[in-house]
């Protein structure tokens, strides 16, 4: 699961993969690998909430945000420090890529250079959203985020939710769709990712890797 360099998550508005992304990026840290991550989410206000950029440095992850979040924007400024991180060969790298072709168009930009690296670019699901609720829908998503960033998605990654409603059956439910589409696309699924007490059960019964998250990035409505 960490063995690339240079991580990327993509996934539609509301997959939830800000939250994976930053709990990916806490997990390489605590295994006192020298992490960055890269907020390229130039649709919504950094990662939602303040909190999280905050709990993320305090862990000593460096955190390289856009300046331009929330804007009109088109084709966004992006900050220097990313082009370090290319060079900067000791930090595995997280990218946190928008919801849409902005984000990903965004992402194009370093094409060459991210295609010159180890690296390996997921596409987070929650197949209780209604963009993603169908395979056929996912696929088309993954298509169109391919087709803006110019790059492969190489992994799929199973989150499925509904917050606080979740339940063992909702995320196996998914996990279910996901597979089918693994096998057509040949993508294969990366882990499941989800609150411990589900996670450790999807864990037992389609024998998978999990990736725990803590609930750091509030919901816009709470």
């Amino acid at each position: 699961m960490f063995g690339k360099r240079i991580s990327i998550f993509t996934g539609h508005f509301g997959s939830g993969k800000t939250e994976v992304a930053v709990n990916f990026a806490l997990k390489l840290r605590e295994r006192n690998i020298k992490t960055a991550i890269v907020d390229f989410d130039i649709v919504n206000p950094f990662f939602r909430a303040v909190d999280a950029k905050e709990h993320l440095e305090s862990k000593g992850v460096w955190v390289i945000s856009s300046l331009y979040a929330n804007t009109n924007v088109d084709i966004p400024a992006l900050p220097a420090e990313i082009y370090t991180l290319f060079e900067k060969k000791e930090y595995n790298v997280v990218f946190d890529v928008g919801g849409d072709d902005l984000g990903a168009r965004a992402l194009s930009r370093f094409k060459q250079e991210i295609e010159s690296e180890d690296y390996e670019m997921y596409f987070v699901i929650n197949t209780k959203r209604p963009m993603t609720d169908t395979a056929e829908k996912i696929e088309e998503m993954i298509f169109e985020i391919e087709s803006a960033s110019r790059l492969k998605v190489s992994k799929l990654v199973n989150n499925t939710n509904l917050v606080g409603q979740t339940t063992v059956e909702d995320v196996l439910e998914g996990h279910r769709m996901i597979k089918e589409l693994s096998q057509k696309l040949d993508i294969p699924i990366a882990f499941v990712s989800g609150f411990r007490e589900i996670a450790d059960e999807v864990r037992k019964i389609e024998n998978t890797e999990v990736l725990y998250l803590d609930g750091l990035i509030k919901l816009p409505w709470d």
